[in-house]
Parts: structure tokens; C-alpha cells; sequence
């Protein structure tokens, strides 16, 4: 089945969690775990009230696309709190930034080992047509977990390359909204940026692609947010991937 995008595009960068698997609910109900319990807590502890995170709004402006400590820091900050950063080593849920980032971790790691990983079926049919065109694939997310949810979804051997969460601490790469990841998976495929398109589901993901000036920058609208994904980069947005074929 043939791919319908621009000619000149010879590579196709993606997101992952949202866009091909179905784990972004998974990391949201996992946020909003972590957050609500530190801000019972902190409701408490201050006399001021409990206003939960909202598992849609919030995420999609806070957390969503980004790497996890990011995450924790901007919500963070969008409540006015400001924790110490604390180390990798601090036990999950202690009040510093690695903490609950630890905490969210290992909510999304029981969840993945208890519920497995679904696929969206359209979008991993235009990812093989892709490949069957010839143009080159790389995945590129903000998670630590990119491998392992890649193995558990079947989809490893679909990519030529992979930027993740570890390849950023690792080549310290800024997270989306910068460009950073996706320059480099552009650069391992060999392609300058303007040859390759970015199919991202999150604010934080098209922000990215339209600070790289990236050839196709590809909204994917999952939660009813069209208009945003529009306003924050997107040169055409969509459902699901399926409907790039035809």
C-alpha cells in the first residue's frame, strides 16, 4: 500500500509512546498515581488544598514528551513547588525530583508487566509501508524504557535507528521541545532534517519537529487536541497513522 507524503522525504522519525503503542495512557495514569499522592501530602502537611493533576490537561502541557525528570520538574513548577533534585538512588516517592520520578518509573514498569504493550494496528501498517517504500525509520522517545516496550510490542526490527532516553543522558542531548533527539536520529540515518518527517503525538514532540525545521512535521491527535497540535507545530495533523495510506 503506497504512502502518501511529500516528495523529497526519505526518512520518517517517531515517536513512540501515542503514536505506534498505546502506553501513553499508561504513563498518564502513572503521573497522575505519583502526583496525587505527593500532593495529599503536601495539602496536608501545608493546610493549603488538594487540586489533583488532571491525567489530560496537565499531562498533555506538562509531562507529556518529555524526559521524565523534565516532567517532574515542569509540573512541578506549574504548582508553584520547587524540590531538591536528590540523586538516581533516592527510593520512589521520597520528596525530591529523582524521587518521584522513581516512583512514576516504577508504576509504568509494574503496569507494562501486568498489561503488556498494545499497538495501534494503523499506524504500525503505515510504519511497514514506510519500509517497504525504502525510506529509512528511527524511533525516538523520551523514555528509558524505549527497548523494552519496543521488544514487548514486536516492533525492534522496524527501526534503523534509535535515540531514546538513555542515548540522551548518554550524548547529553536536550529533550523536546528542543530538536536535539531528533537531529541526531536524523543524522544517524544519514539525512538532513529537511528530508525526514516527524510523527509525534505530543505538544512537547511537535514543538520539537518545527524547532528542527523538520520536511513534515505529522500531528497525532489521540486525545482531542488537534487544535493545539496545530498551533505548537504541526503541518497536518490526523488520528492515526493509517490515514497517510492510500
Amino acid at each position: 500500500m503506497a504512502v502518501r507524503l511529500p516528495e523529497g522525504i526519505s526518512a520518517c522519525l517517531f515517536d513512540l509512546d501515542g503514536v505506534l503503542t498505546r502506553t501513553a495512557e499508561v504513563h498518564a495514569a502513572a503521573w497522575k498515581e505519583t502526583f496525587d499522592e505527593f500532593l495529599r501530602r503536601r495539602a496536608a502537611d501545608t493546610g493549603g488544598p488538594f487540586v489533583p493533576f488532571d491525567q489530560v490537561a496537565d499531562y498533555d502541557d506538562y509531562v507529556d514528551g518529555r524526559p521524565r525528570l523534565d516532567g517532574t520538574r515542569t509540573f512541578l513548577a506549574s504548582r508553584g513547588v520547587e524540590l531538591p533534585e536528590g540523586s538516581p538512588s533516592d527510593p520512589p516517592g521520597a520528596d525530591t525530583v529523582h524521587g518521584l520520578s522513581n516512583q512514576k518509573n516504577d508504576l509504568v514498569q509494574a503496569r507494562f508487566h501486568d498489561q503488556g504493550v498494545a499497538v495501534y494496528p494503523g499506524s504500525v501498517r503505515f510504519l511497514k509501508a514506510v519500509r517497504d517504500e525504502g525510506r529509512a525509520t528511527a524511533v525516538v522517545s523520551s523514555s528509558a524504557n524505549t527497548v523494552e516496550v519496543l521488544r514487548a510490542a514486536g516492533l525492534e526490527e522496524l527501526f534503523d535507528e534509535r535515540v531514546d532516553g538513555r542515548t540522551a543522558a548518554q550524548e547529553h542531548l536536550a529533550g523536546k521541545p528542543a530538536p536535539d533527539t531528533y537531529l541526531a536520529a536524523a543524522r544517524r540515518l544519514g539525512v538532513a532534517a529537511g528530508q525526514a518527517a516527524v510523527f509525534e503525538d505530543a505538544l512537547a514532540g511537535v514543538e520539537a519537529g518545527r524547532a528542527g525545521r523538520f520536511g513534515l512535521v505529522v500531528g497525532v491527535d489521540r486525545v482531542g487536541q488537534a487544535a493545539a497540535l496545530a498551533a505548537h507545530g504541526a503541518d497536518l495533523v490526523v488520528t492515526d497513522l493509517s490515514e497517510l495510506l492510500g
